[in-house]
């Protein structure tokens, strides 16, 4: 079975975003939501609860963002 790059979602308090998603991403996420309850035995996440552990895990493995964060952090130090 492929490992998932997302394992569980985190219950904290959110900010509230309104975001406008092409169909094919929505479709996408959806999709997502039912293989990641499958494979962690739990009830089918919906795409709102995606989007910000996905978004979170792209920017943490991103190396040029994490790179220039630095930079920008030891500037302001």
């Amino acid at each position: 079975m492929a490992k998932l790059r997302l394992a569980t979602i985190e219950d904290i308090k959110p900010v509230k975003l309104t975001i406008e998603l092409p169909a094919s991403v929505h479709r996408d996420l959806l999709a997502y939501g039912a293989v990641l309850a499958r494979e962690t035995d739990h009830a089918v996440i919906e795409p709102e609860k995606l989007v910000a552990p996905m978004l979170a895990r792209f920017m943490a493995t991103d190396r040029a963002f994490a790179k220039l964060r630095r930079s920008l952090s030891e500037k302001v130090s």
